[in-house]
């Protein structure tokens, strides 16, 4: 597998957010150390920002500079596999780079599902929700499977909805998230598919819910859910969060955890 890292500088509630201190080193550079420790053969960070490169070849990280009109992550990694020379059967897994905290394991995971589905066309993990109130919480995709576990849908809104049990406005309690699956955005993808993805234009589904990974589903291609081997401590998207992952990170360096 290669890992590929997007880093933006432009960020509304932490601008600058790649290169934020953490436990006395960029976040940029946890993320990309705990990418290195993981099976890739690469590992590159995507940018289109001159301050994030200068930081980045700075600890050694392998950078491509990308076109700044790339409008997601996605677009941005094919242009890189493209720069790279990839095959279309490399295996590709897009790690964001506000996840100093994400597990190796789960990078190892998500590549190794999408390698055992070859009737995939892109791997990602979900977990069983931790608190009734998230089946709620718009910012919290869910996610429901088939059989097999593809994915059918996934969505901000509660899902499934257990007609019988489930009432707009009622307290939620523990038997109603029973068996939910909330989403982990991480994904792996072989790199055909992403030189494929970027050519179709945004779908209806994808634009309501603001889930790119609905396109894939609009398009009639296929993703591979796993459940995640190991639950990922939060990602970094407010200065409340960048405070409690610096302390996690923290007691890591000190030995503590």
């Amino acid at each position: 597998m290669r890992i590929v890292i997007p880093a933006r500088y432009a960020s509304t509630r932490l601008p600058g957010k790649p290169l934020l201190e953490l436990a006395g080193k960029p976040m940029l550079q946890h993320v990309y150390e705990l990418a290195c420790r993981s099976q890739a053969l690469e590992v590159v960070i995507a940018t289109d920002d001159e301050r994030i490169a200068r930081v980045a070849d700075g600890f050694g990280a392998r950078v491509c500079m990308t076109d700044a009109g790339h409008a997601s992550g996605t677009s941005r990694i094919a242009e890189v596999m493209d720069v790279m020379g990839w095959r279309d059967d490399d295996i590709v897994v897009n790690l964001q780079g506000d996840e100093p905290l994400m597990p190796v394991s789960l990078l190892n995971q998500v590549a190794q599902d999408l390698e055992h589905h070859p009737a995939a066309d892109t791997a990602t993990l979900a977990a069983q929700l931790e608190h009734p109130e998230q089946l709620f919480d718009p910012n919290v995709v869910k996610v429901v499977l088939d059989r097999k576990g593809y994915a059918l849908y996934f969505s901000r809104a509660p899902i499934p909805w257990k007609r019988d049990d489930m009432a707009w406005g009622q307290r939620p309690d523990a038997g109603l998230s029973r068996g939910c699956l909330r989403h982990i955005g991480l994904y792996a993808y072989r790199a055909a598919f992403i030189r494929e993805y970027v050519s179709w234009t945004e779908a209806p589904l994808e634009a309501w819910e603001s889930l790119e990974q609905l396109r894939t589903l609009w398009h009639g291609k296929r993703i591979h859910v796993s459940l995640a081997a190991e639950i990922p401590p939060i990602g970094v998207d407010t200065p409340q969060d960048l405070q409690r992952v610096g302390k996690l990170l923290a007691k890591k360096v000190s030995g503590g955890a």
